[in-house]
């Protein structure tokens, strides 16, 4: 899989490092450089990329712009790289994979390019799902209501995040969902509980089921979904209820109309 990249700076020799840099990544294909907004904006409706590493201070039109310049069109993913700090809560506000600071390391930039891949297999994964989709109903009708019938079976743990940003108390935390115990809903926010700590995610549940495998996050109530992994012990209740005992000692209520996920836990 190739990603087809464009860098965006106004200083040519930035644009020089990043580009060495990349060098050492061989999936990494640079299709065009621009030392502008309004370049990037042409240059990424003209090629369509996948990933744009973006500047954000540059005369004219900003980063920012150029983000909000994509909303007509299917964007690709953004990296901001800049040399000011105070810029990453609206980066990571603007769904930017990943923030990184002049001059760029080398380990930190592997890092955000591994999460580049997995967006982008998530991307294309589902991409090639719906053609073979639409394919199978023209053609096949019945074994398109078969796969269709059978998509939980088949799950690539690829696809679903190993980290999560979390912007809270003016902070931004990188939470390794191995470590995420429960989620609980209230409204269009998300409360996020590991065994130490408590953070808010503005996000649907319904959105950020996706991001998760269903293998090991599963809803257990209508606004609760838990780290099946972290249940150490299933306790019965009434009226077809019963509780699940997470590593950390929390007690989380199974509700009846979820109660088939408890049934995996009996062998």
């Amino acid at each position: 899989m190739t990603i087809r990249t464009i860098l965006v700076d106004d200083e040519p020799l930035a644009i020089q490092g990043l580009e060495l840099r990349l060098q050492t990544h061989d999936d990494v294909e640079i299709i065009a450089k621009c030392q502008n907004g309004r370049e990037a904006i042409s240059a990424i409706k003209t090629h369509k990329p996948d990933l744009v590493f973006l500047d954000i201070q540059m005369p004219g039109f900003d980063g920012f712009s150029v983000v909000q310049g994509m909303m007509e069109v299917e964007p690709p993913l953004f990296v901001f790289v800049t040399a000011y700090s105070d810029h990453a809560l609206r980066a990571f506000e603007a769904q930017a994979v990943d923030y990184l600071m002049k001059p760029v390391e080398e380990a930190r930039l592997a890092d955000t390019l591994d999460r580049v891949r997995q967006r982008l297999a998530e991307r294309r994964g589902a991409e090639e799902t719906e053609k073979l989709k639409e394919a199978l109903a023209e053609h096949a009708p019945e074994a398109a209501a078969e796969i269709g019938a059978g998509d939980g079976d088949h799950v690539n743990a690829n696809r679903f995040e190993k980290l999560i940003n979390i912007k809270d108390r003016g902070q931004i935390f990188r939470v390794d969902v191995d470590t995420i115990e429960l989620i609980e809903a209230a409204g269009d926010y998300m409360v996020i509980k590991t065994a130490d700590n408590s953070l808010v995610l503005r996000e649907t549940m319904k959105d950020l089921e996706k991001r998760l495998d269903p293998r090991r996050f599963q809803r257990v109530h209508r606004s609760t979904i838990v780290n099946l992994d972290l249940v150490k012990q299933v306790k019965p209740h009434t009226n077809g209820e019963c509780f699940l005992i997470l590593d950390s000692g929390a007690q989380v209520k199974v509700s009846r109309s979820y109660r088939d996920v408890v049934a995996r836990f009996v062998h």
